[in-house]
């Protein structure tokens, strides 16, 4: 059994408070930072951080802070949990405040836009080489309301440093929560982020009324887009038959949990993005990774229809049935001839 630690959990929304809940779970001391006093305040006196998890009564050891110093004071594990637009915000915050080497294992899905980052490249980019030890991905099919109800859940850690994606694994490993290791980074972050675009466009069919077939023809050929481009970026193809692959992919575009789905569902319904975006109240990452994946297509000159109209949906106001019809309006093709390709390109 690892030792008990004191592990910080910097985002107090859905998924770091339900990873703070499997840390505790495992008996480790957490320090769950967030910037809002009365949400800190809601953690410390009555156990719930009912916005974002209602009816969860948390563990005792979840103790939060409002300032990230005291949160992270000695700290040599921190698990970062904030939207991907607030990403290099919240590492300035933490450069200035700490003078020690910590392991950074982010949890977020999603590229940057322009720059067309993964968010590893981003921490690297922003955490100086000395204060940072190693950077893990965790990733995969986990919605923050089943693991807050301790429902059975399986993810991957990854990490270039597989010694410190091992001690990452035995931090969250549980009954419940189940942690593989991987060493493919490319491939768990580019998988975790595109199912994303792919979810919103589940959303979007069944928005349309247009049932099973779609979803499923959707979800399969989603996945190939995310293979193909996941290769030409480094990626081991076969990370994308695991659970940062199919099984992200499957959880996300099919349950009413999913931020995406119901941002794509409403949109479907005949919303515009900013109506759709108010009525969420929290972040669709989704909408920032199509415009990353987009760039990233032509970047790469990988075809990637599915994401092309989803994108024109979004930022040049198609219409969501006319951009179906394009996707079946596609010339013929044969369906193996790209999985034959990308093996070939890896020697498979």
């Amino acid at each position: 059994m690892m030792s008990k630690k004191t592990v910080a959990v910097v985002g107090a929304g859905s998924w770091g408070t339900a990873l703070a809940m499997v840390l505790a779970d495992n008996g480790h001391e957490v320090r769950l930072w967030s910037h809002n006093e009365a949400q800190v305040n809601e953690i410390n006196q009555l156990h719930t951080n009912e916005k974002y998890l209602p009816g969860i009564v948390l563990p005792e050891l979840i103790v939060s802070h409002a300032s990230l110093a005291e949160a992270l004071d000695k700290n040599e594990s921190i698990v970062l949990a904030v939207p991907t637009k607030a990403i290099r915000e919240v590492l300035g915050k933490i450069r200035t405040v700490i003078s020690w080497p910590v392991t950074i294992t982010h949890v977020s899905k999603g590229i940057e836009p322009d720059s067309l980052l993964r968010i590893t490249e981003i921490i690297r980019q922003e955490m100086p080489a000395s204060l940072l030890k190693a950077v893990v991905v965790l990733s995969g099919p986990s919605h923050a309301e089943e693991v807050s109800l301790r429902h059975p859940t399986t993810v991957t850690v990854a990490s270039e440093d597989m010694s410190e994606a091992e001690k990452i694994q035995d931090l969250f490993i549980n009954q419940n929560f189940r942690v593989y290791t991987n060493s493919d980074v490319v491939g768990v972050e580019i998988g975790g982020a595109l199912k994303n675009i792919i979810a919103l466009a589940a959303g979007i069919t069944d928005g349309l009324g247009y049932g099973d077939n779609a979803k499923a023809a959707l979800i399969t050929r989603g996945l190939a887009e995310i293979a193909r481009l996941g290769v030409k970026m480094g990626a081991n193809p076969l990370t994308f038959s695991g659970l940062t692959g199919i099984g992200d992919l499957i959880v996300t575009c099919t349950s009413v949990h999913s931020r995406n789905w119901r941002a794509g569902n409403l949109l479907g319904k005949g919303k515009t993005l900013d109506e759709v975006l108010d009525n969420m109240g929290m972040v669709v990452e989704g909408v920032r990774t199509t415009k990353a994946a987009y760039q990233l297509a032509k970047k790469y000159n990988v075809s990637m229809p599915i994401t092309y109209v989803l994108y024109d949906v979004l930022f040049n106001g198609k219409d969501p049935k006319d951009a179906v019809d394009v996707l079946m309006a596609r010339g013929k093709t044969h369906e193996m001839e790209e999985l034959v390709n990308i093996l070939d390109e890896r020697n498979f």
